[in-house]
């Protein structure tokens, strides 16, 4: 085999982290033919309702695992954050790209920050795990849900039709785009963590077809996989999938891995805390490990929104 296909959604920053795995292959390996197909996803096409009301992040994958299944494609790109935690039957994720910015990022023409937006402001998000830290912080805002690719989002921050004052993105969306706004202002990790895997790409193959997975081994990066590995359990631990409001972030310091996380209800009246570490080769049993003790504090009762 010298080429490749890549299954990607149509979205501008989906197709620049599908280009992004294409040239790291072509890089890689001379002589290597590599083109990338797109595809509209359940998600895309319905950008109104919320995510947890239509069946959550997994829908941004579904229709590129089938097109896997029926070898319309060798290998999709995926934001890590978008995957269910359970590999899809008879597909795996052969790599996990080296780790983008993993954290939040406010946007706002009448703000520099989360602390600094006025009482009652509006807050455009469509994250459950966002929305229950910003109320944790400050109760005192307005949450309102908002769906589409960055650029609609920006759009509608800049429509005083639409009633926003600020919106949340991910900072490596933003980085991707190659985007330089002066009103986006960088969340701490302190303030919000991120979902489990934000900021990283995951490729996806068939767990079978061991000459794709020949190729794509060489992207894989170890601590970035070490530090979503460890993410994925916790949340996995919990029993949900990626629309919950759960956040969680290892960093990898040597040999070691440190993973904070947090469970919070959808009003941001409770937020349980736990933090943990281990060997870089114990983080699966680490997302367990800690998921169990938020367990033990009733995060299970946080999650019944």
């Amino acid at each position: 085999m010298n080429s490749l296909t890549i299954g990607s959604r149509r979205s501008q920053l989906a197709q620049t982290q599908s280009n992004l795995i294409r040239q790291n292959l072509l890089t890689a390996w001379t002589g290597l033919r590599v083109e990338v197909v797109l595809f509209d996803t359940q998600g895309d096409l319905n950008r109104t309702d919320p995510l947890p009301s239509i069946g959550g992040k997994g829908l941004f994958t579904l229709e590129l695992e089938e097109a896997l299944r029926r070898h319309q494609i060798d290998l999709a790109v995926h934001s890590l954050k978008d995957l269910p935690i359970e590999d899809s039957p008879g597909l795996m994720v052969v790599a996990v790209a080296q780790r983008a910015a993993v954290n939040d990022v406010l946007v706002s023409r009448i703000a520099n920050g989360l602390d600094d937006l006025p009482s009652g402001a509006v807050v455009g998000t469509s994250s459950l795990r966002r929305a229950a830290q910003i109320l944790a912080l400050r109760p005192d805002l307005r949450l309102k849900d908002i769906r589409g690719n960055v650029d609609t989002r920006l759009r509608k921050l800049d429509d005083p039709a639409q009633g926003y004052d600020a919106i949340v993105l991910a900072q490596a969306g933003l980085d991707r785009l190659n985007y330089q706004l002066e009103h986006a202002h960088p969340i701490s990790e302190d303030m919000i963590l991120p979902a489990p895997g934000q900021g990283a790409l995951a490729v996806q193959s068939r767990a079978d077809d061991l000459a794709t997975t020949a190729y794509l081994e060489i992207l894989d990066h170890a601590e970035t996989r070490a530090a979503v590995t460890a993410e994925r359990a916790f949340l996995g631990g919990l029993g949900g999938g990626c629309s919950l409001p759960v956040g969680a972030l290892a960093r990898v310091d040597d040999d070691r891995l440190f993973l904070q996380a947090v469970v919070g209800d959808a009003t941001g009246t409770r937020l349980i805390k736990v933090s943990g570490h281990g060997s870089i080769n114990e983080a699966q049993a680490l997302g367990d490990q800690l998921a169990r003790q938020a367990l033990d504090q009733g995060a299970e009762n946080l999650l019944q929104y």
